[in-house]
């Protein structure tokens, strides 16, 4: 077990054999050996790789195991197997210590996550996306009105949500199952935390169609932009976009869709691919405030303000509420935390904010 810990952990923090050598002052060779199980690493050299890969020591000796079934990346070309092959071991790491904390309690805290009742099991046009995503709202006691925190609202249906850092440009978000060594299944949703909040929910939303119409969809719809629908439709409902936008338009305001945008964490240029799909603008008007969009630079790089980025809190609250009830000690909390314990102590007390968990 520890010799595959060895593999993973380097290949996460994108080192070579030779590179993780040099910085523990061994061969290639010896790595080599360490991740073949030919040779044990004393508790020393246990601890160079620790640093030098970026884990805790106690990442080696975790029981529990965890693989991705059936990853699906929205990805650019640019994101490459190596960097796919990266970025899993990152996840893989961070779901394992969701997976323990979660199998520390008498009882799991979270539901298990389940489809909501009743989705049509053949869609035959992108129309019909729009009944499924208030069909989800309302199966999730959402209303119509905006959704504060994507995060949060997925977190508490049994999704596992997680924002990873450093990531290449080329990545958006994967769709995956996480299956453990007991057998234990999960769903999860991966996004970048380099991009702004609006990017990150509709990913989200986009992610969890994928989740919600696999299988479902006519052989003629293309799957990405029914998710793209349906993202569109679960952050602004068609109801909510006739309300505030009117029922027929013949001209919108920049500054009108820019104050919706921060209102209901939908890009700009969502909102205006909203307004054409509800039919409150005409094909050939949201043509030319594309066209206009693009001229001022914004399809890039939005005016003004960004939207906050979506941050998930439920990892955190229930390691702290796990300490609280007794079902893990403190060396445990501040490992899965990914603190030092002194770090954990000032911030358990609520001494300072300058350490923020590195999950």
């Amino acid at each position: 077990m520890i010799e595959h810990r060895i593999r993973q952990a380097r290949q996460a923090a994108g080192l070579t054999l030779a590179a993780l050598g040099a910085k523990i002052g061994v061969t290639h060779t010896a790595i080599q050996k360490y991740e073949k199980g030919i040779i044990t690493p004393s508790s020393s050299i246990l601890l160079k790789l620790a640093q030098a890969c970026g884990v805790r020591t106690e990442y080696f000796f975790r029981s529990h195991t965890v693989e991705l079934v059936n990853p699906e990346f929205r990805k650019l070309s640019t994101f490459g197997k190596t960097a796919q092959e990266e970025l899993t071991i990152k996840v893989i790491d961070l779901v394992e210590k969701r997976v323990e904390l979660l199998g520390s309690f008498p009882d799991s805290p979270i539901p298990a996550f389940e489809l909501p009742a009743g989705l049509p099991e053949h869609i035959e046009n992108l129309d019909q996306i729009e009944a499924i995503a208030d069909q989800v709202r309302n199966a999730w006691m959402l209303g119509m009105d905006p959704i504060p925190d994507v995060c949060d609202t997925f977190e508490a249906c049994g999704l596992l949500v997680i924002v990873v850092n450093n990531i290449h440009p080329g990545f958006s978000g994967l769709k995956a199952t996480a299956r453990t060594n007991d057998g234990r299944t999960y769903p999860i949703i991966v996004v970048s935390a380099r991009w702004p909040g609006d990017r990150q929910r509709f990913t989200l939303a986009h992610e969890l169609a994928h989740l919600l119409l696999s299988g479902r969809l006519a052989d003629n719809l293309d799957e990405e932009k029914a998710c793209n629908r349906f993202a569109g439709a679960f952050l602004a409902p068609a109801v909510a976009v006739t309300r505030l936008l009117g029922q027929h338009r013949d001209a919108l305001e920049w500054k009108e869709i820019y104050t919706l945008k921060h209102e209901f964490g939908l890009s700009m240029a969502g909102w205006l691919m909203r307004a054409k799909q509800c039919d409150v603008i005409t094909e050939a008007l949201y043509r030319s405030m594309t066209i206009r969009f693009s001229a001022k630079g914004w399809r890039k790089l939005e005016p003004e303000e960004p939207v906050p980025q979506e941050n998930p809190k439920l990892f955190e609250q229930l390691v702290y509420r796990a300490l609280g009830e007794h079902c893990i000690p403190e060396s445990k909390a501040a490992e899965l935390l990914g603190i030092p314990m002194m770090s954990f102590y000032k911030q358990r007390q609520l001494e300072t904010a300058d350490d923020a968990p590195h999950q």
